[in-house]
């Protein structure tokens, strides 16, 4: 199962973008024994500010046809790394080819869009700055494929 972060922004060099590299590098690497990934990054970017409504139109054109949508949202549901582990082998074993991670600009992601989505995944009740969801997202990918693969990465 491929897995494509679609995110609204433009992520410039810096430790943000290594340690992202990093944890899709090691992934990728991971994941490729049990079909899962490689992952990729898209990046979309509103430059005539016009709001999240012409950003969710922007990240649905960036989303592969037929993959599930996971959407990043402070609403969305709060899961331990094991969990999510299990929602990947699911989501892959079900026969999906992509799982599209969805994360919004400044503002989110428009309302309309977000409830379209198969799923809602949430790091927590606090707001994130949305280039570290992306550093977080990418490391519980990386965890997830260790705990399936049976590493000792994850150590809870």
């Amino acid at each position: 199962m491929r897995v494509h972060i679609c995110a609204v922004g433009r992520l410039r060099g810096g430790p943000e973008a290594t340690l992202i590299q990093d944890y899709l590098t090691r992934f990728d690497r991971t994941g490729r024994a049990l079909a899962l990934g490689p992952a990729k990054v898209i990046e979309v970017e509103d430059k005539k500010n016009l709001g999240m409504q012409a950003e969710a139109v922007l990240l649905q054109r960036a989303i592969p046809k037929g993959a599930l949508i996971c959407t990043l949202d402070e609403r969305g549901k709060t899961l331990t790394s094991p969990q999510f582990s299990q929602n990947l082998a699911k989501w892959r074993d079900g026969g999906r080819a992509d799982v599209a991670f969805v994360i919004g600009g400044a503002d989110g992601i428009d309302p309309a869009f977000r409830q379209t989505a198969d799923f809602s995944l949430s790091f927590g009740t606090m707001v994130w700055p949305h280039m570290m969801v992306r550093v977080m997202l990418a490391e519980q990918l990386y965890r997830a494929a260790s705990i399936l693969a049976g590493s000792p990465y994850h150590r809870a």
